[in-house]
């Protein structure tokens, strides 16, 4: 099959490595310069500094050329570029299957990646999400990694996961796409709370705790909107929320476990030198939560720390001195 994969970060060279091997893929990036050097080297030095990139995988600057190609594209750029990603995808006239690899919200209007193709795509039904717990870097690695890949259209689901699914990888058909998507999103938050959870050495009682009733928030907000109980409690729920809660290759565990030290939000967002999806999606999360009547504390004391400046130990304190109530 031929892929087109839109995105030359982390995620994108990733999967675009691991398909490289069985399918003929071309990586699009919007830094003609980087692809040159990813190119020359076999390695994307800014996002995957060590992983070496196959012989077979192309880096095309060329975004019509990519898409005109592909025979399924592939867009792995962060939340925040999605529109206008699916904007110039808009301008061609006979589009193949497209999956998205993005976690979030966007920014400001709320929307889920696919309310956003619905938008702005309204003619194109063969999409899908592709989500679950992965790192970047250990996928890029050939380390073994499972995920679920949700589309409406279950039989496309069923194929595309046939298809993507290597020995390394293990990709597993959904037909819950606001479910994964709404898993794949408010992880990242929770991620950033582990962090702080861990960066005052709370213990491990904490943690578990934290983990334990974030799922229960990332749930009642799913369910909220439209998503399956049962998809939380599978990969791109449970599964990606262990990951990113107490894996330190998570941006957002970091930004968490900086937080706890009293470092600047600015600080370091900018010492990261990757998107950490969760820090945006917090607040989106947060006013949606408002909006639909979901109370979700632990979401909206994150928010509190990122955006209002309120200190580590006094969120913890709120968090453990709310009113006692029923855990169900």
């Amino acid at each position: 099959m031929k892929l087109g994969v839109l995105g030359a970060g982390a995620w994108g060279t990733a999967l675009a490595a691991s398909w490289a091997s069985h399918h003929s893929v071309s990586l699009w990036g919007r830094n003609a310069g980087e692809l040159d050097a990813m190119r020359a080297q076999h390695v994307n030095t800014r996002y995957l500094p060590g992983c070496p990139l196959p012989d077979s995988l192309r880096f095309n600057p060329d975004f019509t050329a990519v898409v005109d190609a592909a025979e399924l594209i592939v867009i792995a750029v962060p939340s925040g570029a999605l529109r206008p990603t699916l904007a110039a995808l808009a301008q061609h006239p006979a589009l193949p299957p497209l999956l998205w690899v993005c976690k979030g919200f966007e920014p400001g209007s709320r929307k889920l990646p696919h309310q956003l193709i619905a938008e702005l795509l309204p003619a194109h039904a063969q999409s899908g999400a592709l989500s679950g717990p992965s790192f970047a870097q250990e996928v890029a690695q050939g380390y073994p990694t499972a995920l679920t890949l949700a589309s409406h259209d279950r039989v496309l689901a069923q194929r595309l996961a046939a298809a993507l699914s290597g020995q390394r990888l293990r990709i597993y058909a959904h037909d819950d796409v606001i479910g994964v998507e709404i898993g794949g999103a408010l992880k990242n938050v929770m991620a950033i709370a582990a962090g702080i959870c861990d960066g005052l050495q709370l213990g491990h009682n904490a943690r578990a705790a934290l983990i334990t009733r974030g799922l229960a928030e990332m749930t009642r907000l799913g369910v909220q909107l439209g998503g399956h109980v049962e998809t939380f409690m599978g990969l791109s729920g449970l599964g990606d929320l262990i990951l990113t809660t107490t894996g330190d290759l998570s941006r957002n565990r970091q930004v968490g476990l900086r937080l706890a030290r009293g470092q600047n939000l600015d600080t370091i967002l900018s010492e990261l030198g990757h998107v950490a999806e969760g820090v945006t999606t917090a607040r989106e999360v947060a006013a949606l939560a408002s909006e639909q009547g979901v109370d979700m504390p632990i979401t909206r004391t994150v928010c509190q720390m990122l955006f209002e400046g309120l200190p580590a130990a006094q969120a913890v304190d709120a968090l453990l001195n709310r009113d006692i109530r029923s855990e169900f």
